[in-house]
């Protein structure tokens, strides 16, 4: 669904390796990327891999060469199109700014209270991108250390449970599973939008965002960042001022889904399911490989 709605030619998929009993340490991760590259490189080339949680340019530049080529965003200075933290990021503001619009007419931040769940590599970059225009961040993360970095980047740390807090938008940059049937009733934001995948941990939360007017803009949009840019560069060839273009598409994408959202009085998800799905309305523009 991430790639059919970026209009990117290209299906989807997750790596995952599990080292049953043993502990990660320096020595076994170089041995398990290895293992991970000798699976790719059995697909001849059906499946490409990119960064996630946890791994780093340099693991991808270790894919990259020991399977001939299929992985995105190792080091420019080996090829490729770099870390994917701040298309990312990119992305999800673009998003954020889409879904202001739909919500409130405008797209400026300013003034505004934003809720940034988890201060990691992408969840900072989005936080100093709002406040740059304006708005009142407000941060925080399960590592309460962190603290130290929020204050001295001049945001606010959080001090009640943001999920409770009276907020304009909710950025879930963390891990997943964050929106359950219980935080769904509790959450006072008006707009989600974050880079964290899998935000929906059960099917009826999104059921009651929506009937209570709050408006949750799916990972799969939001997220979408980080792999538009690198296919760009690194599959379809563009410079970096093209693929960013197609980064900051994100939202056109986004205010179509909601529109369709809006018009057929379905949730989000269910509006990019059938876009993805069925392709979009005549009167929606989607971002096509052209």
């Amino acid at each position: 669904m991430k790639c059919a709605l970026a209009g990117l030619p290209h299906g989807g998929g997750k790596t995952v390796a599990i080292i049953p009993g043993e502990e990660m340490t320096a020595a076994n991760r170089v041995a398990l990327i290895t293992d991970i590259a000798d699976v790719i490189a059995g697909l001849n080339g059906r499946y490409v891999s990119g960064p996630d949680i946890g791994t780093s340019s340099d693991d991808m530049a270790l894919i990259h060469r020991l399977t001939g080529g299929h992985a995105l965003c190792r080091p420019e200075a080996e090829g490729g199109s770099g870390n994917s933290n701040a298309a990312t990021a990119r992305g999800v503001v673009a998003a954020l700014h889409a879904g202001l619009r739909h919500r409130v007419g405008t797209d400026s931040v300013s003034g505004r209270r934003v809720g940034v769940i988890g201060y990691g590599n992408v969840g900072r970059l989005v936080a100093a991108a709002v406040a740059r225009e304006g708005a009142q961040v407000i941060v925080t993360d399960v590592n309460p250390l962190r603290r130290r970095d929020v204050e001295r980047d001049g945001l606010e740390w959080a001090t009640t449970n943001l999920l409770r807090n009276e907020l304009d938008v909710l950025v879930p940059a963390a891990t997943g599973g964050l929106l359950t049937r219980e935080t769904a009733l509790t959450i006072e934001a008006g707009l989600i939008v974050g880079p964290a995948n899998n935000q929906i941990a059960d099917e009826a939360a999104e059921a009651i965002l929506h009937d209570r007017g709050i408006t949750w803009i799916p990972d799969v949009l939001g997220s979408a960042g980080g792999i538009v840019y690198a296919v760009s560069r690194e599959r379809l060839h563009m410079d970096d001022e093209s693929a960013n273009a197609r980064v900051d598409a994100i939202g056109a994408n986004v205010s179509s889904v909601l529109a369709h959202s809006r018009a057929t009085s379905v949730t989000p998800m269910r509006a990019a399911q059938n876009i993805a799905f069925d392709g979009p309305a005549k009167d929606e523009k989607i971002l096509t490989h052209g």
